[in-house]
C-alpha cells in the first residue's frame, strides 16, 4: 500500500484524530471535517516533509466540500493512528484558481 492508500484507508476507517492547532486552523477558514477528509479522499500529496524529528508529514492538496483550495497536513502516530496537524485553505484560491476546476 503506498502512502496516499495509507492515508485514505485510515479516513474510510475512522483512525484518525484532530489536533486542536488543526481545530483552531481550520475555524479560521471555516473549514469542518467532511472538508479535510473530502481533500484527503480526493486530493493529491503536494510535499513530503521529512525532516521532522518526529516523524514524515504530508501536505494533502485538494478542495473542499464548497470547491476551495486547501491543504491538509497530517502525520502517522507511532500506534498507526493519523494525526491531522493542521489544514487551511491554499493561497492561490484566494485568487479564484480552484482545484475542483
Amino acid at each position: 500500500m503506498d502512502e496516499l492508500q495509507r492515508i485514505r484507508w485510515a479516513i474510510r476507517e475512522q483512525r484518525y484524530r484532530v489536533s486542536s492547532h488543526a481545530n483552531d486552523e481550520m475555524a479560521d477558514d471555516s473549514l469542518v471535517v467532511d472538508d479535510v477528509e473530502r481533500i484527503i479522499l480526493t486530493g493529491l500529496i503536494a510535499q513530503r516533509l521529512t525532516r521532522d524529528p518526529r516523524g514524515r508529514r504530508y501536505a494533502i492538496l485538494g478542495a473542499t466540500m464548497d470547491g476551495r483550495n486547501a491543504y491538509v497536513v497530517c502525520r502517522f502516530l507511532l500506534s498507526g493512528v493519523l494525526l491531522i496537524i493542521t489544514a487551511y485553505v491554499a493561497d492561490d484560491d484566494l485568487q479564484g484558481d480552484s482545484y475542483a476546476k
